[in-house]
């Protein structure tokens, strides 16, 4: 068989319709939708109508939506912008985040830890569970913010937005939520689940990378982290890319029409591929396999006795499969993530696999994974 692409939560290829639409923005509407003449006004219109597709992707207001370069940039602003608001207004943020975040929200609350913000770390359980009772406190010191990702991106496993918005609610707290891998994955619509600030980029649902965006609920403090012209109502200075826009814009649209059927489609290639490993090795685990609930593009196992996980992606990709061991920005590192850490502890003997699948993944590639990571297990541990 050709190769095997199970890696669609570290990236995705840009789909057909969104390159046609990208396309007219890097020819002729190639003006700077900042300038006032028709080139200008043509760039301007095409990058307002992918501002209101965004918005409506996600149950919000054209006015809500900031576009910027990507994920990372999206949880930088929300998190750091935000505790940087409340420093110039004389105030001390309180920032709450749970131990599995991306590291585009840790590394922020680290840096704005820096900046005299009080950081707050959440633990949490194997299956999933936070720790709300610890940030009590914290989202009680007025001004808080609370960063919870919406679906963790290592795991799978879905994290208990709804309790934790119901705690800041009480106490006067926003709530920020790395999306990243829940648009397109599972329901995401602002106007039923209230969080301030949500994050989204475009090259997990087919998009193209270096794209992504950031909702911010109407009277959310944010101070701007990138300075300049004022574009992007002054959150994020710079020349807008229109066709990245429009690219993200219609991915977003498109993997929320084609959420319900994609996920039907892809639990049941989930299941098989676990009930697979399960029954052709030993000392397998499928991590947050006991969460209440999951996305279904993504299955993370630990498998026992193999002391190099490194070695053990190398041998899967020479055998023709690409998986990752957690988040793409760490694959090949030799130690387990902090997400892994968080879960399983500093001494867990499992060297971690993710499979995701993705729009190309069916019954047979699911089986032949399998049927490759088996083989490969077993030639390392004998070796």
């Amino acid at each position: 068989m050709k190769p095997i692409y199970l890696d669609y939560a570290a990236t995705t290829p840009v789909r057909e319709e969104v390159r046609a639409a990208m396309a007219p923005c890097l020819a002729e509407a190639f003006g700077n939708p900042s300038s006032v003449h028709r080139w200008g006004r043509e760039a301007a219109g095409r990058l307002e109508a992918a501002r209101e597709e965004a918005a409506a992707a996600l149950g919000a207001r054209p006015s809500e939506i900031r576009f910027v370069r990507g994920g990372t940039e999206s949880d930088n602003l929300a998190v750091l912008g935000w505790s940087r608001a409340q420093v110039e207004a004389g105030a001390t943020p309180s920032v709450v985040v749970s131990s599995i975040e991306h590291h585009a929200v840790m590394h922020a609350a680290e840096q704005a830890e820096h900046e005299g913000a009080c950081v707050t770390r959440l633990p949490v359980t194997p299956s999933g569970e936070i720790d709300l009772d610890a940030a009590d406190g914290a989202l009680s010191s007025a001004p808080a913010l609370a960063s919870v990702m919406w679906v963790n991106n290592e795991t799978g496993m879905t994290l208990p937005l709804g309790a934790l918005l119901e705690r800041a609610a009480a106490r006067g707290a926003l709530v920020h939520s790395d999306a990243a891998q829940a648009v397109g994955k599972v329901p995401v619509d602002v106007r039923r689940v209230p969080v301030a600030m949500l994050s989204a980029t475009g090259h997990k649902i087919y998009g193209p990378k270096g794209t992504g965006l950031l909702f911010v609920r109407e009277g959310t403090p944010l101070a701007p982290l990138v300075h300049g012209g004022g574009q992007e109502r002054g959150l994020r200075a710079g020349t807008e890319d229109v066709a990245g826009a429009v690219g993200l814009a219609l991915a977003m649209r498109l993997a929320v029409e084609e959420q319900a059927s994609e996920a039907a489609r892809l639990t049941p290639l989930r299941e098989r591929l676990a009930e697979l490993l399960c029954a052709s090795l030993d000392g397998v685990r499928i991590n947050a396999g006991t969460a209440p609930h999951r996305a279904p593009h993504v299955l993370s196992v630990g498998i026992a006795g193999i002391e190099d996980g490194s070695a053990l992606l190398m041998a899967l990709d020479l055998e023709g499969l690409a998986v990752s061991g957690g988040s793409a920005c760490l694959s090949g590192a030799a130690k387990a993530s902090h997400v892994m850490r968080a879960l399983y502890g500093a001494r867990d003997p499992h060297a971690t696999v993710r499979f995701s699948f993705g729009r190309a993944t069916d019954m047979a590639a699911v089986e032949h994974a399998a049927s490759i990571t088996v083989r490969v297990v077993g030639r390392l541990r004998a070796a």
